[in-house]
């Protein structure tokens, strides 16, 4: 369910204060009331996501040098100004200046809501915007770690705070959920970051190469070895040893691995020459190795040597407000690079990706993106006729239901989100469009044209 919009109302009108926080409440948003400008800057951060609601003429600090404040901490935090008659002069200097918009006294109640929720709107697509633009600069080249849901905003805090530190770190999480991704920054915001990124899938490789690939080995250490050859764990001295898939390692490659982290020292294949190794590991594994059911043929004590600090890289099913974010950025970065446009999210493939469990992830998403961008999907429209019931099943009610959102989310796709324009389109009241959105989970702003 999306989170309810955050508004800071100021007003330094106890009354009017306490009656237009009422109003904001029933209408859905979060609201945080201050009876002075300096109180509501004091709760004001730069990610701040929602709108600022202010009277223009109070005592000490006014609406107008409250906005000034603001504009110095982001500039795209909408504004609104509630303003005496007299004040209207004043309240268009300010829109040129920079004000989302201005109310007049009095003022109903539904006006102030169509406001605050156009400008929450506005402020959400500027922030989501900001993440597309900060990953393409970034020109990351696997899947991006992208996600606004407090699940992912954690995991990033996490991996910043442990990423310049020498501990390991094991990850935990399903095929496709970016735990390579993950790995990569730990290395990339850390001071090894000049040092080599090494990885090894375990379940990629023979066991029969698996020590060789790890240790390294002298020349005539076994048949075939024709020349010394470092292995992975050498090579990665300074800098971090990536092991995916490590509840694949064989079981006496898992007795070395543990004499490593243990001595941080390797001696490689056909030699009795110990050689010590500064490396940081990150191990990643599908399942739950804490769990003895799951862990199988995995030692436990190289369980819990790797286990210093563990990450759990949620699915996609479990952070699906992610998805319209997620799903864009694949989309911009696949129609760059088969230089394609970039293609229009129907009816259809908005439901592929409200109602689809995603079990392979990101990396499962990010393909889906690829294919819809080369014109590769011509199924989704048939899948959806067959899932919305229409031809097989269902019960009457839900089958209406799948049909009206399915109207609703193509009118807003047709109309580039304007709501405006959308309503006139389906022929509904403005508080019936918002209930329908509600029931559905549709979001508006998905839809908006951010080009």
């Amino acid at each position: 369910m999306t989170e309810a919009t955050p508004v800071l109302l100021v007003d330094d009108d106890r009354d009017l204060l306490r009656a237009t926080t009422q109003t904001l409440d029933l209408a859905g948003f979060s609201v945080s009331a201050h009876a002075t400008g300096g109180e509501a800057l004091a709760r004001l951060q730069p990610d701040f996501r929602g709108v600022v609601v202010s009277d223009i003429r109070m005592p000490g600090m006014d609406g107008l040098e409250l906005f000034e404040r603001i504009k110095a901490i982001d500039a795209d935090i909408p504004v609104v100004l509630v303003t005496g008659h007299g004040d209207i002069p004043m309240a268009v200097d300010a829109i040129r200046n920079g004000v989302y918009d201005f109310i007049a006294k009095p003022f109903a109640a539904e006006r102030l809501v169509q406001c605050v929720r156009r400008a929450g709107e506005k402020r959400s697509l500027v922030l989501e915007n900001r993440v597309l633009r900060d990953a393409r600069d970034a020109e990351e080249d696997d899947l991006p770690l992208l996600g606004q849901t407090p699940v992912m905003q954690r995991l990033r805090q996490t991996i910043r705070q442990i990423a310049d530190t020498d501990v390991d770190v094991l990850l935990t999480g399903e095929t496709g959920t970016g735990k390579e991704v993950v790995a990569s920054l730990l290395h990339r915001w850390s001071r090894r970051s000049q040092g080599a990124f090494v990885a090894l899938n375990c379940g990629a490789l023979p066991e029969q190469i698996m020590e060789s690939e790890l240790f390294g080995h002298e020349a005539g250490a076994f048949t075939g070895a024709q020349k010394r050859r470092i292995g992975r764990i050498e090579h990665s001295g300074g800098g971090t040893l990536f092991l995916d898939e490590i509840e694949s390692m064989p079981a006496s490659s898992q007795v070395h691995m543990l004499r490593v982290l243990e001595m941080r020292e390797v001696t490689p294949l056909g030699t009795n020459e110990v050689r010590p190794v500064d490396l940081r590991v990150v191990a990643a594994s599908k399942v739950n190795l804490g769990n003895p059911a799951e862990r199988g043929g995995f030692r436990e004590d190289l369980y819990y040597r790797l286990n210093v600090v563990s990450l759990f890289i949620p699915p996609l099913r479990e952070r699906r407000e992610d998805l319209p974010l997620l799903f864009r950025f694949f989309l911009q970065r696949a129609a760059k690079r088969f230089g394609r446009e970039v293609p229009q999210i129907n009816g259809a493939v908005a439901r592929h990706l409200a109602d689809h469990d995603w079990p392979g992830n990101v990396r499962e998403l990010n393909h889906f993106a690829e294919r819809l961008t080369l014109g590769l999907e011509p199924s989704v429209q048939q899948e959806f006729r067959e899932a919305s019931g229409v031809a097989t099943g269902g019960t009457l009610p839900d089958r209406l239901a799948r049909i009206e959102a399915d109207m609703i989310r193509e009118a807003l796709q047709t109309h580039d989100g304007d709501v405006r324009r959308t309503i006139e389109f389906l022929g509904i009241p403005r508080k019936t469009f918002y209930d329908k959105l509600q029931r559905h989970g549709i979001t508006r702003g998905d839809f908006a044209n951010s080009s």
